[in-house]
């Protein structure tokens, strides 16, 4: 199962420049604290950004699942921001990188 044998995590450079630290590690939290031994993980994954009454809700899905996630946060939303990301595992280096960059 992806995401369950993490080495190094990383953010890609389009990333890292387009949305601050604090969603990135949203990105992370949600993946260990509500999805790895939750659900089968497949080695991409994606995170769609989502206005919520000017704050921040993550969307997590899977292309090959009905199931999707929206995780709440306290953070101001940025209309300027990408809006879809991915999370690749390529044999424990996982990786956030913008949809685009795929």
């Amino acid at each position: 199962m992806a995401f369950s044998n993490t080495r190094r995590r990383y953010a890609s450079f389009d990333t890292v420049a387009s949305i601050p630290g604090e969603v990135i590690d949203a990105f992370w939290f949600i993946i260990d604290h509500h999805l790895k031994g939750v659900f089968p993980l497949e080695t991409i994954i994606n995170f769609d950004l989502v206005n919520s009454g000017n704050l921040l809700s993550i969307r997590f899905s899977q292309d090959n699942s009905p199931t999707t996630i929206l995780v709440d946060f306290g953070y101001p939303f940025n209309p300027e921001w990408p809006l879809h990301y991915r999370a690749v595992d390529n044999m424990g280096r996982e990786t956030i990188m913008t949809a685009r960059e795929m």
